[in-house]
């Protein structure tokens, strides 16, 4: 018998209280290293500790603690897990599955986040910081405002959306005699057909619409037919290589954001039309209160005033619920401004 497995049945032997009794190994865990142990969180609440945290904290422990895998907004980085949007997506082929669109309830959250976040530092976060971060994500996938606070208190009261499509195990009365019965070998069905197939995953396809949008981009436009079009500050004229830059960078945004034909509100407002246009007219998105401050002051997405925003989202508008840290590259923003310039309000 190898060393290997000699170890491994030592320690099943060991594993219950009275092959210990009878070895004369170990002894009874004491009730401080069981409640050590015991950090579970029911949906109910059950074992839920004091604390607190809202939403602006839990914003600042995410990007110190969670963005560098997770994404800025929960968009996820390479193939770390996305944690927000998704919503409505849960019956098409390639469903994201979120907190926000199909984790059934927050205990999962909280309890999770505790016991092993951040990634190679697990359970190095404070209770009220891991309320703070529960509260976050909870806003990033717009469940709760930006002044909420999580605490036991109210933990309970917050139900994920998806809540009621999870049902209790029936395996043991549906599936199992199903899978137990006499197995059939032969003319089990009268006809076969193909009703689904494999996808291939990870892999972005070429986009038709982009590349004729690059191609039809603007070179120049005459500053006073520009000015006799719109009231609203002219748009500069770009090339279609700063286009195509933008588009690369642009993906960073689209967690959040979408561009084109049909595009909608996400996480954030659709971003047609935006520059050069006023600001808060995505219609039926529910801006944060720091933007309809900004809207009432008649604030114009100008392409200075989106650089400014985009290189410090937070300095630019106190309060803003963009989670983004802000893009440093003056060129990489510029290109992103150039790609949305291409976009006509709808």
């Amino acid at each position: 018998m190898s060393r290997f497995l000699e170890a491994t049945l030592a320690l099943s032997l060991v594993a219950t209280p009275a092959a210990a009794d009878r070895l004369g190994l170990g002894r009874p865990a004491l009730t401080e290293e069981i409640a050590a142990w015991d950090i579970d969180v029911r949906p109910d609440g059950q074992g839920l500790p004091e604390g607190r945290g809202d939403v602006m904290t839990g914003e600042g422990l995410y990007i110190d603690n969670c963005a560098v895998c997770h994404g800025d907004f929960g968009e996820a980085v390479g193939r770390w897990p996305v944690l927000a949007g998704g919503q409505g997506t849960l019956n098409h082929e390639d469903p994201n599955k979120t907190i926000g669109s199909y984790w059934p309830y927050l205990s999962t959250v909280y309890d999770y986040v505790h016991r092993a976040m951040p990634f190679g530092n697990a359970q190095s976060l404070s209770d009220d910081d891991v309320y703070a971060i529960t509260a976050y994500l909870l806003y990033l996938n717009d469940l709760v405002e930006d002044d909420f606070e999580l605490s036991r208190e109210n933990f309970a009261e917050v139900r994920l959306p998806n809540e009621e499509n999870f049902f209790m195990d029936d395996r043991d009365e549906v599936e199992l005699p199903a899978f137990t019965r006499e197995p059939c070998m032969e003319n089990c069905k009268e006809t076969v057909e193909i009703t689904a197939r494999a996808a291939v995953i990870d892999v972005t396809p070429e986009d038709t619409a982009a590349r004729e949008r690059r191609a039809a981009a603007p070179t120049a436009e005459p500053a006073a037919e520009v000015a006799a079009a719109t009231p609203e500050p002219a748009v500069p004229a770009v090339s279609p290589e700063q286009v195509a830059a933008g588009e690369k960078a642009f993906r960073a945004c689209q967690a959040c954001h979408k561009v084109g034909e049909g595009a909608k509100n996400g996480t954030g407002p659709a971003l047609n039309g935006v520059v050069g246009h006023a600001a808060g007219k995505a219609e039926g998105f529910k801006y944060s209160k720091a933007m309809a401050e900004k809207v009432e002051t008649g604030l114009v997405w100008t392409p200075e005033a989106l650089d400014a925003f985009l290189a410090d989202p937070r300095g630019f508008m106190k309060g803003t619920r963009m989670a983004y840290g802000g893009m440093k590259d003056a060129d990489q923003r510029a290109a992103v401004i150039a790609y949305l310039s291409t976009f006509a309000e709808d």
